[in-house]
């Protein structure tokens, strides 16, 4: 566990590094994995319980696997920071024949990738999956998962959604990244999802909301759900946040969702984050 500075420092550094990364290859998706940064510090830093000796069995620890597999940067520089592999592999993000591609995957073996994933809706399944084995092998740990606010437009979501709360899959926590943005624009112009949290609640869910961008407050909130957990429900936490993040001119839209930075917008965007723990 580390303090509150020195957890804001490694926020800075791994936005630097999914700048950097993005820029590099000129390709990926900018936008949503800055305004996750805070949830996977959070998450990997002080809330979950994991090994970066890695084994794909993860018994007696926590597992977490991302639904919405376009962010891949944020979780790759995570995982790298963690101790999972050597920072210099984000270098080769998105290069051919790499271990560190668009979307995570499992063929080339990447410490802390479970399961491929980008093909939208599917995450929150697998989950659920790996949850209920987790309890036929009285494994106490906990599966967690996150997923896009446009996701929620998937028909297996809601399929997943009922499953999970008839069979009480209580040892599961659902987070949505609830930043209003998606590939094609606005949620709300798109296919508005109307009140989520309602939703969630009607389909048997324990609810929680936070500030996703806080990491103080996205950390009391994981906590928080951590002890919502074992009580017959699953746990989702609807998690606000602005898609760009930490960079002036991506912040809240949906046009950085999925496009690079040119050199000129890469030095502003550095020059906006600060170097903290030492570039890859």
């Amino acid at each position: 566990m580390a303090d509150l500075a020195t957890l804001k420092k490694l926020t800075s550094q791994i936005r630097r590094d999914i700048v950097r990364m993005v820029h590099a290859c000129q390709s990926g998706h900018p936008g949503g994995s800055l305004g996750c940064t805070e949830f996977f510090v959070a998450l990997y830093f002080e809330i979950m319980k994991h090994d970066k000796d890695f084994n794909m069995d993860g018994k007696g620890e926590d597992l977490f696997f991302l639904s919405n597999g376009h962010i891949s940067p944020v979780w790759y520089s995570t995982l790298a920071r963690a101790g999972y592999f050597d920072t210099k592999e984000l270098a080769t993000f998105r290069k051919l024949n790499t271990r560190l591609q668009g979307h995570p995957a499992t063929h080339e073996h990447l410490p802390g990738i479970r399961v491929a994933s980008g093909s939208l809706g599917q995450g929150l399944s697998v989950a659920i999956g790996a949850a209920r084995t987790k309890k036929l092998n009285s494994d106490n740990r906990l599966v967690f998962v996150l997923m896009g606010d446009g996701e929620q437009q998937e028909g297996q979501v809601w399929e997943a959604a009922m499953y999970a709360a008839h069979n009480k899959i209580d040892n599961l926590i659902a987070t949505i990244d609830y930043n209003g943005q998606q590939i094609d624009g606005p949620v709300d112009e798109v296919l508005s999802l109307l009140d989520l949290k309602a939703k969630w609640k009607a389909f048997g869910w324990e609810v929680i909301e936070c500030n996703g961008n806080d990491l103080e407050e996205v950390t009391k909130a994981l906590k928080h759900a951590k002890s919502l957990t074992g009580k017959g429900k699953p746990v989702m936490n609807l998690m606000r946040t602005e898609m760009g993040c930490g960079v002036d001119f991506m912040v809240g839209t949906h046009k950085w969702h999925g496009i690079a930075p040119n050199d000129e917008q890469l030095a502003d965007a550095l020059g906006q984050l600060e170097e903290t723990v030492g570039d890859y």
